[in-house]
């Protein structure tokens, strides 16, 4: 391929995820300094005798019955279990937990602020079409470092450059990791 089909490509996958690369940049480093953002948790009444088995095959739709009978009128894609803990995904938005113990269900509601539902965005516990977007990026941003790695090695003004900064790239990364 020639060197103006890889300046391209690089161009245009870097333009393309831009916004997503912005999204985890801002959310990670807020979280990082310690703005994790807020769920707000609302108490949702369930009557007395209801029951929630987390290895059920039949969880989704029991969980639609039950906000239904509730009143409640929520889409989701799927259930995500952890322990005795239920969760609607995605967690994004709103969504609903449901903690089962040997007093029996509670259920609440959960409404992420603007850095809450950016940080599950970040962790992949978006929408599905959201995260198979996530993977294209992992792909994209992956394509992205390697053709400028390649445009930079391969062109004479540039290659001295590249190679200081990619090797002190890599002093900065083992050190780091030498710390931990």
């Amino acid at each position: 391929m020639s060197r103006k089909l890889w300046i391209n490509i690089h161009l245009y996958l870097a333009a393309f995820f831009a916004p997503m690369l912005l999204l985890v940049a801002v959310s990670g480093g807020l979280y990082l300094i310690g703005e994790k953002g807020n769920v707000e948790k609302e108490a949702i009444a369930l009557p007395a005798d209801t029951q929630l088995d987390p290895n059920s095959k039949a969880l989704k739709p029991q969980i639609e019955q039950l906000l239904s009978a509730a009143g409640i009128d929520h889409s989701f894609e799927y259930v995500k279990v952890k322990g005795n803990t239920l969760f609607t995904r995605p967690t994004s938005r709103t969504h609903y937990q449901f903690n089962i113990s040997d007093a029996g269900v509670r259920a609440t509601r959960n409404e992420p602020d603007l850095q809450g539902s950016m940080i599950e965005l970040h962790k992949g516990h978006g929408p599905t079409l959201f995260k198979t977007l996530q993977k294209a990026l992992a792909v994209g941003l992956l394509i992205i470092v390697l053709s400028g790695l390649w445009l930079g090695l391969t062109s004479a003004g540039l290659r001295l450059t590249t190679s200081l900064v990619t090797g002190l790239g890599l002093v900065a990364f083992i050190l780091a990791a030498a710390v931990l």
